[in-house]
């Protein structure tokens, strides 16, 4: 597998907390699965934030930032049974990297952190030859 992009994130935790008080930005930047597992979850700041950070991490390691035709709500980030989290690929997504990176077959690594004032997400983009 080749590397073909690298983004990094962190965030203030303090700052997220204040902007999931407006209902309006959750439904503006968070999609459906993740508002849904949020109502799981008691930190919801660090929840939101750790999301919002691989959203961005995404977007740097594309080297597109939100643009396009990209927005938050396209980018969904799930874990699995153990806590792996990973991005769910959408059809949108898919197309994008095609056009943006030439990417037809890819992979998508996701690693989120959080402590009490900052989260931070890693992406890497490898294509699959």
């Amino acid at each position: 597998m080749k590397t073909l992009g690298i983004g990094v994130d962190i965030v203030h935790n303090k700052r997220i907390n204040n902007l999931i008080k407006n209902k309006n930005f959750i439904n503006r930047i968070f999609g459906i699965n993740e508002i849904i597992n949020s109502k799981k979850i008691l930190n919801k700041t660090n929840y939101f934030a750790k999301r919002f950070a691989a959203k961005e991490s995404l977007v740097k390691a594309i080297g597109s930032g939100f643009r396009d035709g990209i927005n938050f709500k396209d980018i969904e980030i799930s874990n699995n049974k153990l806590g792996k989290p990973s991005y769910l690929i959408n059809k949108k997504i898919r197309n994008f990297l095609k056009k943006k990176m030439n990417l037809n077959n890819f992979k998508l690594f996701l690693s989120i952190s959080d402590e009490k004032e900052y989260s931070i997400a890693f992406t890497i983009i490898q294509k699959i030859k």
